[in-house]
């Protein structure tokens, strides 16, 4: 048998005994994307639900993206819409839980929610637009030292890994982080486009959601979060902040919760069926084609590393200045 077949029918086979077939029959997948289509939670969502799919583990998956404020609102609207579904899955991740952190809510919705599993983990790219006058980071911060307003730096929402990662560079530097000119987006797609419009002029985010434009020639890589050099073909070249002589380090990482209020027989089948999933051929060429890294955690281990996540951002947020 090939490889790629008993991957297939080994995931299907997983499923079948966690999934219930009366779930199977009586609705597909609901997976909330909170964010706007072309970036990172979109890719993530939509690869797991076609992974799902390709392998036959569902029926079917109908997503829903709701962008804006870190994921809080797509977050809101999961918990409102979803209570005691085992059908549901949302997308969240590191930027969810600094968008929390920013937004200082009196309450903490995700704390409502299932947590499954945590899927992938990346590290930021800063780009600039290919016809920027800059060539390189370290031209980048000395306009940022004389005129901390004047650089653009365009990302995720308020509050995301890339955020916080210019605010680190800021007070390495000896610039206060509530200078920096800070543009939030709702999604991958609007700062893709901002960037490559030269409307700011530094972008951040996962390698995954700009490698086509590096390709290309349309963006031009200067710096990666990373503690050494990524492996891929074309991020492989693409310096650390730490090489370049800043001490800035920090990492990103998408998951997946589920609704409120399961049991505990629900969670363990939403997290069989994620954990049948990431076997499948489908998911493993989302993985390559992404320069993803698996980092697959579930269960209490999943548990306490999202509350090692909130409490290491709050300390970095808080001493570089950004709250």
């Amino acid at each position: 048998m090939r490889r790629d077949t008993f991957l297939k029918a080994l995931a299907a086979t997983a499923a079948a005994a966690a999934w219930p077939h009366t779930a199977q029959a009586a609705a597909p997948l609901k997976m909330m994307i909170p964010a706007n289509p072309g970036g990172g939670w979109d890719t993530t969502g939509r690869a797991l639900g076609k992974a799902m799919l390709d392998a036959g583990l569902v029926p079917s998956v109908a997503y829903d993206n709701k962008g804006g404020a870190a994921g809080a609102l797509g977050l809101a609207q999961f918990v409102n819409a979803n209570k005691g579904d085992a059908n549901a899955l949302m997308v969240m991740g590191a930027v969810m839980l600094g968008g929390i952190i920013t937004s200082k809510a009196p309450v903490n919705q995700l704390a409502n929610c299932t947590p499954i599993a945590r899927l992938t983990s990346e590290y930021n790219v800063f780009v600039l637009p290919a016809n920027s006058p800059f060539k390189s980071m370290k031209e980048v911060v000395e306009q940022l030292k004389k005129d901390p307003g004047s650089v653009k730096w365009g990302g995720g929402s308020r509050g995301s890994t890339e955020h916080i990662a210019a605010a680190m560079l800021a007070r390495e530097v000896g610039v206060d982080a509530a200078r920096i000119n800070y543009v939030p987006f709702r999604g991958g797609g609007e700062a893709t486009a901002a960037i490559l419009g030269g409307n700011v002029t530094v972008g951040g985010s996962g390698f995954s959601e700009f490698a086509q434009y590096i390709e290309t020639g349309k963006m031009k890589p200067i710096g990666v979060t990373s503690p050494k050099r990524l492996n891929g073909a074309l991020s492989k070249d693409i310096p650390t902040l730490k090489e370049l002589g800043f001490n800035v380090e920090i990492g990103n990482w998408r998951g997946v919760y589920g609704a409120p209020g399961l049991t505990a027989a629900q969670r363990k089948a939403l997290t069989d069926l994620v954990l049948a999933t990431v076997t499948t051929k489908a998911w493993q060429e989302s993985i390559g084609k992404n320069d993803w890294t698996t980092s697959v955690l579930t269960g209490p281990e999943f548990d306490e590393f999202v509350d090692r996540e909130f409490a290491g951002l709050r300390a970095v947020m808080v001493k570089s200045g950004m709250i």
